[in-house]
């Protein structure tokens, strides 16, 4: 029963995210005609709150409030949040609102992982199933939002509002869950160890930290405008059809034991690089006529993008960390990826398009589409070229039957 009551929280937090993040620029710029750079401005509010939430998380949560508690505390301050966000028509206004809202969502994304972790017996067997309930939330929102034709209106982010207030309610339903931290030292140190930064000073270590920061920047291309991009060369449905990314996602999770035998940890985080780079071609070329394949395979490479590098990555960085350090560990490589390499990426996006767009009728804008693409793949390749020449990881990931993934020395 409790894994179920975890699932449905899952299922709710990540279709909060859903619902809103994916179509906002399309609101953004068919209907409030915000410019390129503030649409990219606006997509990156999130990475602001990922870099927060790593010291949220540690300072406060840890330490002064019951996990559930707080969990519908934010989400209700959310819930005001979004709906108030949802009425703006300017951008400082809104843009204000849509910041303080990322600094109460994104450290939910931890605080309810870390109450599903105290509420189940055994994480490893039983984490990946409730987790993925997240994942299906987020693909119902795309599949709503698409289906009722309303990707270019304020009324994804109501939605999201009232789910978001859904989710506070629910919340306070949840198992009690107190902090675990209150008679420990509160410092910097106490979320970012010396040891865990210091896994830096490995060269192979250091390498994909800096790739993984680098390749984060194209990334935000992807989640800022393609469904912008989708609707504007006429794909209908646009939001739906984008869900199969994240289908694609569950797949290949399944798929990564297998690649990892064959590829190891190299090669794995290289055919992800890669999958980005070949995304963006075909994005750049295709069309919603003759062309939609290449729509569609960009869409669905979603999960060899994501899983063959990010997933591989976190394996990656917990095989390598002490295991009292790995959750600080993948704390310091979530605030170089999803915070400060994302953000850079959302002022970049932003520029990029705003230099490849021009007035069209009315307050229309044309976007030359395939420069906007290019820019990306062109990067992506150039990092994947250098990572190639310089990470040179001797261990390799193998399959235990007592451990699952695990990595041992290459013969």
């Amino acid at each position: 029963m409790i894994k179920v009551r975890l699932g449905l929280m899952m299922f709710l937090e990540y279709f909060i995210w859903g619902a809103w993040y994916v179509t906002l620029n399309t609101w953004l710029a068919k209907s409030l005609h915000f410019s390129g750079t503030q649409l990219g401005i606006a997509a990156g509010a999130t990475t602001i709150g990922a870099m927060v939430s790593p010291f949220f998380v540690g300072l406060v949560a840890d330490r002064l409030f019951a996990t559930q508690g707080l969990l519908a505390a934010m989400h209700g301050l959310g819930a005001v949040l979004l709906f108030f966000a949802s009425r703006q028509t300017t951008f400082p206004y809104f843009y204000a609102i849509i910041l303080l809202y990322s600094l109460c969502y994104m450290p939910t994304m931890a605080l309810t992982n870390s109450l599903a972790f105290r509420q189940i017996d055994d994480p490893q067997a039983e984490f990946g199933r409730i987790r993925a309930l997240g994942t299906a939330g987020w693909i119902a929102a795309g599949f709503l939002i698409g289906n009722l034709h309303i990707e270019a209106t304020a009324l994804p982010m109501q939605i999201a509002a009232g789910c978001s207030l859904l989710m506070a309610i629910y919340c306070l339903t949840l198992p009690h869950t107190p902090p675990l931290g209150r008679t420990k030292q509160v410092s910097l140190s106490s979320i970012f160890p010396i040891e865990a930064v210091k896994l830096l000073a490995n060269r192979s270590t250091a390498v994909f930290a800096i790739a993984s920061f680098l390749i984060c920047i194209p990334l935000q291309f992807y989640y800022a405008f393609t469904n912008l991009f989708l609707n504007q060369v006429g794909v209908d449905n646009a939001a739906s059809k984008m869900a199969g990314g994240q289908i694609s996602e569950l797949l290949c999770m399944l798929a990564i034991p297998w690649f990892f035998r064959r590829l190891g940890v190299k090669y794995m985080l290289v055919a992800g690089m890669l999958a980005w780079v070949v995304r963006y071609v075909f994005f750049a070329y295709g069309n919603a006529g003759a062309g939609m394949w290449m729509l569609w395979a960009g869409i669905l490479m979603h999960g060899i993008c994501y899983d063959f590098f990010f997933v591989t990555g976190q394996i990656y960085i917990d095989r390598r960390a002490d295991v009292k350090l790995r959750a600080a560990a993948q704390g310091l490589m979530t605030f170089l990826t999803y915070g400060a390499g994302m953000f850079v990426g959302s002022w970049l996006s932003g520029a990029v398009v705003e230099h490849n767009s021009m007035p069209g009728l009315g307050q229309n804008v044309v976007y030359h589409w395939r420069a906007i693409w290019l820019f990306p793949a062109i990067m992506s390749a150039v990092i994947l070229v250098l990572f190639l020449m310089t990470f040179n990881d001797r261990s390799k990931v193998v399959v235990r039957r007592d451990e699952g993934l695990a990595a041992e020395p290459a013969l």
